[in-house]
């Protein structure tokens, strides 16, 4: 009987390998999908031009030079300093690219290429929605890593159980006789090993609550009227500062006023049925004169009798507020969109595609801190271009021309400095 176990043990091992291997595989091969929405899709939209171009046959416009394309996503700069003509061209026709040199390599660039070869437009599904707008599936990284993470304590533990039965073996055959083993469950090592684990998967959970805690990201509470951003900054093409005017001036963006609304909709008084459908967060219509309704009730205004609106007389529509810093934070809307050129999807996502709002950044102060730190500044002043403010940072203008450095970023002048947001 005795050498059944180790022949057993032995197959255990072999199988628990095979899945260990077979798991690692799917845990480092990369993730294009994951990759292009972390890095890429703040400026990136496939099929559709953004911030950032489409980068939809972007292979096929860079000649199929893989190696020209990892130049260019590293470091653009450099890439045009080159004198390549495909990066001059791309310079031109958008603004400044984030440089991944040092954060991405070239394994992920080709994991994102070969995500954009293979993507497909969204096709409609069963609710008439398109899947541009489903939940993104969460990689299962962290799964696997769990999983990973067992396996391994069984094995441990097997080899345990099997370096017991060896010495107990060893010590028959050589006559010794020791006490019989304590079990496990009475075994003062395997009761130490299941504490410390149980604190580790404890305190990693707390600490993930204790960091996340007031963050708020993918809210989208209900509002009293259905807004769609979709239907009214996308397919009509409202400018974001029609309705928010006040983020080029003033630290808030501001709601606007149900006069502001009332500009457009003391005409448009229905919603066309030769317009794109709309969906609620649930997939259902909704129907949107109804909703225009609810506008001219908090307005006072009557369709039929549109001469006698007293604008004076419109009450305010409760909002609910989706995006929301803690009051230690000091953020001014106008020093980003009117000073730094930030568009509104960098903070927002892409609002042009949303019908019901909600929040896409997680808008945490490790998340702002890596903006200041990538986002370059229009450091340059021409008299036409750049910011003139920036003209009193010489020793940055003399590294900038004896070569040093060739860009300034936020956290050059001082965007890293608690007192900037803190105060």
């Amino acid at each position: 009987m005795i050498p059944r176990k180790p022949m057993a043990l032995k197959l255990a091992l072999t199988v628990l390998s095979f899945f260990i291997f077979t798991a690692i595989n799917n845990v480092f091969s990369q993730d294009g999908a994951a990759i292009f929405r972390t890095r890429c899709a703040s400026c990136h939209i496939m099929g559709k031009v953004a911030t950032g171009p489409d980068l939809v046959g972007v292979l096929d416009r860079w000649g199929g030079d893989v190696k020209r394309i990892h130049a260019w996503v590293k470091n653009w700069t450099k890439s045009v300093a080159s004198g390549d003509s495909r990066a001059v061209e791309v310079s031109k026709g958008s603004g400044d690219m984030t440089i991944f040199e040092g954060i991405m390599t070239d394994e992920e660039i080709d994991a994102v290429i070969k995500y954009v070869i293979e993507w497909k437009p969204p096709t409609p599904d069963q609710g008439g929605k398109t899947d541009a707008g489903a939940p993104q599936k969460d990689s299962g990284n962290a799964v696997i890593f769990g999983v990973i993470s067992l396996i391994l304590g069984i094995i441990a533990l097997i080899l345990m159980q099997v370096n017991s039965n060896l010495k107990k073996m060893s010590d028959d055959v050589e006559g010794i006789r020791r006490p019989d083993p304590v079990p496990f469950y009475k075994n003062k090592v395997y009761i130490a090993m299941f504490a410390i684990l149980c604190f580790t998967i404890m305190g990693f959970y707390f600490s993930k609550a204790a960091i996340g805690f007031g963050r708020q990201k993918g809210y989208q509470p209900i509002q009293p009227i259905y807004y769609s951003h979709k239907v009214h900054a996308g397919i009509n093409q409202i400018s974001c500062l029609y309705c928010h005017g006040a983020a080029w001036e003033s630290k808030q963006a501001a709601i606007p006023a149900v006069n502001v609304c009332m500009n457009c909709h003391k005409t448009i008084t229905e919603y066309s049925a030769n317009s794109p459908k709309i969906y609620d967060a649930n997939g259902d219509i909704v129907d949107g004169t109804a909703e225009i309704a609810k506008l001219h009730k908090y307005a006072g205004f009557d369709p039929k009798n549109p001469s006698k609106w007293d604008p004076s007389k419109a009450k305010p529509i409760v909002w609910e507020r989706i995006h929301n810093l803690p009051d230690h934070v000091y953020f001014n809307h106008s020093q980003h969109v009117r000073i730094g050129n930030v568009q509104c999807q960098t903070c927002h996502g892409e609002i042009t595609d949303m019908h019901e709002v909600k929040q896409a950044s997680e808008l945490s102060m490790g998340w702002c801190v890596n903006c200041h730190r990538e986002t370059k500044v229009a450091f340059n002043y021409t008299g036409t271009t750049g910011n003139k403010f920036y003209s009193i940072y010489e020793k940055f203008h003399n590294d900038i021309r004896d070569g040093k450095m060739d860009s300034v970023t936020v956290k050059d002048i001082g965007g890293l400095e608690c007192q900037k947001c803190h105060y």
